[in-house]
C-alpha cells in the first residue's frame, strides 16, 4: 500500500463516510445548524478528495475527486495532510486541530474563509461525528449534571452602581459573593460577567475573598455611558479608559487593595494594572495575558497569512470553539460561546484595539514591581496562539509566578471551572497569606 492509499483510508476505511452521511443527517447539532445549508463539504487528503452534498441540511456522499478551492460560501473544502487528519481525530487532538478552523493556523487550508456562524458550527460538529466514528466513542451530546433543588438561590447578588469615568456617567452591573478580600474579575473581550458564574459559586473561594465580577461598559448588563452618542461613532477600548473602571470599582465599594483577575483582555488588563497602579491592588493574576498581544511574524496564522477580527457576533463566537480545551465538558464550552453570540455587533473589535493598540508593555517588563504587586500568569496549553506570548511575558517580568494550564484553553474559568480552580487555588492562598 503506497503512503498516499494508506493516508486515504482515513476517511474510506470500514465505511467511515457512509457512517458519517447517515449520523449527520440523524444528529440533532448538526441538523440545528446545516437546515440552511446547500452546497457542499469536501474533504482532502493528500491528493484526494471526498465530497459531501448538502441540500437543506440534508447530507448524501458524492464521487470521490481532487481537491479543489471555493470562493462560494455553501461549498466548503477543507484539506490537510494525512498526519493532520489523524491527529485531528484522535480521541483527544492536541491544541490547534481540534477542528479544522485551528488546524488553519498549523497548515491546513479551508476555504472560503468567511463561513456564516451557522455553517462553521455545522462543519465542526461533522468533523466531531467523523471523530466519534474512528475510535467508537458515543456522539450524544454530554450534558454537565449540576442541577439544585427547586427554589434555590445562587449565591451571588446582582446590583448596579454609578461611576464617572471621563466625565460620564456609567451604571456598571456587577455580581457578588463571598466576603474577606475582594477580588475583581473582568472578562473576556466581547463577552461578560458570566464567565465568572462557578468562582462566585465557590466556597473555597468565597470564604475567604469578596468575589466581584463586573460587566464593561456596553458589555452585557452595563450600558454605554448617559450623555455620549455612543451610536454615531465607533466604539474603541483604550488603556487609560479602561484601568480606570476596576479602580473606580474598588473605590466605590470600599475595597482595600483588592486582588484582580482576569483573562484575556482581562489578561493585558492585569498586567498594564501591576505596571502602572501597583498600590491599588495587592496581587494580580493574568490569565492569558501577554506584553503585546498581537503575534509576531513566526506565530501561526491562517494558510493565507491574515489574521481577522470578527465583527458579527454569533461567527466570531463560534470560532471561539477552535481555542478550547478538547476535554472541557461539551456543555460548557457551548455555553461560552453562547456568551459571545450574544455580544453587541461591534463591541468585540472596539475591545481589541485595546490589545493591539494601547496595550503595548514591550521593553517595560523590567518595571513592572512584583514587590508592590506580586503578579501571576496562568495560561491554558489549548490557547495556543497566546501561550508563546505568554511564556515571552513571563520571561521578561522579575518573580512573576507562571503556570501553564494543560488541558485549558482560553476561557479557563467558564469552559473547564473545576480543572481551573485547582490552579487558581495556590494562587489565592498566596495572596490570602500576604
Amino acid at each position: 500500500m503506497t503512503i498516499s492509499e494508506a493516508t486515504e483510508t482515513i476517511f474510506t476505511s470500514d465505511g467511515r463516510l457512509t457512517a458519517l452521511v447517515a449520523l449527520a443527517n440523524s444528529d440533532g447539532e448538526t441538523q440545528l445548524h446545516s437546515r440552511g445549508w446547500t452546497g457542499s463539504l469536501t474533504l482532502g487528503v493528500d491528493g484526494a478528495a471526498y465530497r459531501i452534498e448538502v441540500s437543506a441540511g440534508l447530507f448524501r456522499l458524492s464521487e470521490p475527486s481532487e481537491p479543489e478551492t471555493s470562493g462560494d460560501c455553501t461549498h466548503v473544502v477543507a484539506v490537510g495532510t494525512g498526519e493532520q487528519w489523524s491527529t485531528m481525530l484522535q480521541t483527544v487532538p492536541p491544541p490547534g486541530l481540534t477542528d479544522v478552523f485551528g488546524g488553519q493556523f498549523l497548515g491546513m487550508t479551508l476555504t472560503p474563509r468567511n463561513l456564516s456562524g451557522e455553517l462553521r458550527l455545522a462543519v465542526r460538529r461533522v468533523v466531531e461525528l467523523l471523530r466519534h466514528i474512528v475510535n467508537g466513542t458515543d456522539p450524544t451530546p454530554q450534558v454537565v449534571q449540576d442541577s439544585r433543588p427547586h427554589g434555590t438561590f445562587d449565591a451571588a447578588r446582582g446590583r448596579y452602581v454609578h461611576l464617572h469615568i471621563d466625565g460620564h456617567d456609567h451604571r456598571i452591573y456587577f455580581e457578588e459573593a463571598g466576603s474577606g478580600i475582594g477580588l475583581l474579575c473582568q472578562h473576556t473581550a466581547g463577552t461578560d460577567g458570566r464567565q465568572w458564574r462557578h468562582l462566585l459559586e465557590d466556597e473555597r473561594v468565597t470564604s475567604r475573598f469578596r468575589v466581584i465580577a463586573y460587566d464593561l461598559p456596553h458589555h452585557g448588563k452595563s450600558l454605554p455611558p448617559s450623555g455620549v452618542a455612543w451610536w454615531a461613532q465607533e466604539y474603541r477600548l483604550t488603556r487609560g479608559y479602561l484601568m480606570q473602571i476596576p479602580i473606580a470599582l474598588a473605590n466605590a465599594l470600599g475595597l482595600d487593595r483588592p486582588a484582580f483577575i482576569g483573562s484575556s483582555v482581562g489578561g493585558m488588563l492585569a498586567l498594564d494594572l501591576a505596571r502602572f497602579h501597583p498600590d491599588d491592588f495587592r496581587a494580580v493574576v493574568s490569565c492569558e495575558g501577554a506584553l503585546y498581544a498581537v503575534p509576531d511574524h513566526a506565530a501561526p496564522r491562517p494558510n493565507d497569512g491574515t489574521l481577522t477580527v470578527g465583527s458579527d457576533p454569533a461567527q466570531h463566537a463560534a470560532s471561539m470553539m477552535s481555542f478550547m480545551g478538547a476535554t472541557a465538558p461539551e456543555s460548557y464550552r457551548h455555553e461560552t460561546r453562547l456568551h459571545y453570540a450574544q455580544g453587541a455587533p461591534g463591541v468585540f473589535p472596539g475591545d481589541i484595539a485595546y490589545f493591539r493598540g494601547d496595550h503595548d508593555l514591550r521593553g517595560q517588563a523590567h518595571l513592572i514591581d512584583t514587590a508592590r504587586c506580586p503578579v501571576h500568569m496562568l495560561t491554558g496549553n489549548y490557547d495556543f496562539l497566546t501561550m508563546p506570548l505568554s511564556e515571552r511575558a513571563a520571561e521578561e517580568i522579575p518573580n512573576v509566578s507562571f503556570m501553564a494550564m494543560p488541558g485549558l484553553g482560553h476561557f479557563p474559568m467558564s469552559e473547564d471551572p473545576e480543572r481551573f480552580i485547582g490552579y487558581l487555588l495556590p494562587i489565592l492562598d498566596a495572596i490570602a497569606a500576604r
